[in-house]
C-alpha cells in the first residue's frame, strides 16, 4: 500500500510512518522541513497551506490511502480538495465531546462511559489563548476538531478520537508533574483527591489502530474513540508512574494543590471513553496501561525535558515543609 501521511515527523505521526514502514508500505511523508523523518522514506516538502502547488506529486505518488495527523482548523481542512480519493483517516481528539466542556466548567452531568454518540461541545474554541505545543505553530484560536470532523466524514474518511496520548517521545511529557519531582528526590507530593477518571493511550496503540483503519472498509464515515479499555485514577496512574520509576513517594492530600497538579482535585465531570466500537469494528486491542505506562516512563526518565521547573515552594507550602525522600 502507497500511503500519504501529512505530518509525520514527530510523536503521532511519527510512530504511524514507522509502524506503516515496517509492515512494508510506501510512505510519503508531506511535511514542512522543519524535523525530518526517522527512517528513510519519502517527502514532499510543502507546507499544507501550499498543499494546491504539489498537486502533481501527489498525483505521480498515487497514494492508495491517506493519513492526516494534524488537522487542527477549518483551515487546515482545505487540503480535502488537492487529496485523491482514497480511504482517509484524520486524527481527532476526546475534547469533541461535552463533558470535556463541563470538565472545564466544573460542571457535570454527562455519564460514562462516553461512547461516540454521546452528546458534543456547545461551545466551541475551548483553547482559545493558549499556546501552541512545542513544534507545532497551531492557530490554538482557531482550533476545533468540530470544525474539521465534519468535513473529513463527508468524503467517506475515518475519524479517530484519541485520548490522552503518552509515550516515547511525547513533546508535552504527560508523566513529568510526576517525574521532575522523582528526579529531585521528592519523598512527599502534595495532591487533591486525585480520583479523576480521564481515558488514556499509549502511542504505539494510536499508530496500530490507524493501520487497522486504514486495512478496514468497515471503518469508512465512522468515527471511533481511541483510548485504553481500563482506566484508573490521576492517582493511582502517578502511583504506577512512581513505581515505573523505582521511586517511593507519599502522595499527600492537601487543600491547595500545586498549579501543576491541578488535575489531582475533585472534578464534578470524568472523561472515561469506551474503545467498544473500535475493538468490535476494527479488531483492535489495546496494550497493557501498566506495561505501556512503564516503557514511556523509562524513556522520559532517560530523556528529561531542557526546561525542567527545579522550583517545589508551591510544593513546600503546600505539604507545610520541605518533602525530601525517605532514605533506604
Amino acid at each position: 500500500m502507497r500511503v500519504l501521511v501529512l505530518g509525520g515527523t514527530r510523536f503521532i505521526g511519527r510512530r504511524i510512518t514507522e509502524e506503516l514502514v515496517s509492515r512494508g508500505d510506501e510512505v510519503c511523508v508531506v511535511h514542512r522541513g522543519r524535523t525530518a523523518p526517522a527512517i528513510p522514506v519519502r517527502q514532499l516538502h510543502v507546507d499544507r497551506r501550499d498543499l494546491a502547488t504539489a498537486a502533481s506529486r501527489i498525483r505521480d505518488f498515487a497514494p492508495d490511502a491517506v493519513v492526516d495527523t494534524l488537522a487542527m482548523t477549518r483551515a487546515d481542512a482545505e487540503v480535502l480538495p488537492h487529496l485523491p480519493d482514497v480511504p482517509l483517516v484524520v486524527l481527532s481528539s476526546m475534547d469533541v465531546y461535552r463533558a470535556y466542556e463541563r470538565l472545564l466548567a466544573g460542571r457535570g452531568g454527562i455519564p460514562v462511559p462516553i461512547a461516540e454518540d454521546s452528546p458534543l461541545r456547545e461551545e466551541r474554541y475551548p483553547h482559545r489563548g493558549a499556546a501552541s505545543p512545542d513544534g507545532y505553530d497551531i492557530d490554538m484560536d482557531s482550533y476545533d476538531k468540530l470544525d474539521v470532523e465534519p468535513l473529513y466524514l463527508a468524503r467517506g474518511g475515518t475519524v479517530l478520537r484519541l485520548g490522552v496520548v503518552y509515550g516515547e517521545r511525547d513533546p508535552q511529557a504527560r508523566e513529568e508533574f510526576v517525574l521532575r519531582r522523582v528526579r529531585a528526590g521528592r519523598g512527599r507530593i502534595p495532591v487533591g483527591p486525585a480520583n479523576l477518571l480521564w481515558s488514556r493511550v499509549h502511542v504505539d496503540d494510536v499508530a496500530q489502530v490507524v493501520l487497522a483503519a486504514l486495512d478496514n472498509p468497515a471503518a469508512r464515515g465512522e468515527i471511533f474513540n481511541i483510548c485504553e479499555s481500563t482506566t484508573v485514577t490521576i492517582g493511582d496512574w502517578m502511583r504506577q508512574i512512581l513505581d515505573a520509576a523505582g521511586h517511593q513517594a507519599e502522595l499527600v492530600e492537601v487543600a491547595d494543590v500545586p498549579p501543576d497538579l491541578v488535575l489531582t482535585g475533585a472534578p464534578a465531570q470524568h472523561l472515561l471513553f469506551s474503545n467498544d466500537k473500535a475493538r468490535r469494528v476494527l479488531g483492535w486491542e489495546p496494550a497493557d496501561p501498566a506495561v505501556a505506562v512503564a516503557r514511556s516512563v523509562r524513556w522520559h526518565l532517560a530523556h528529561p525535558p531542557a526546561d525542567s521547573d527545579p522550583d517545589f515552594s508551591t510544593d513546600d507550602r503546600a505539604l507545610g515543609g520541605p518533602a525530601c525522600a525517605p532514605s533506604d
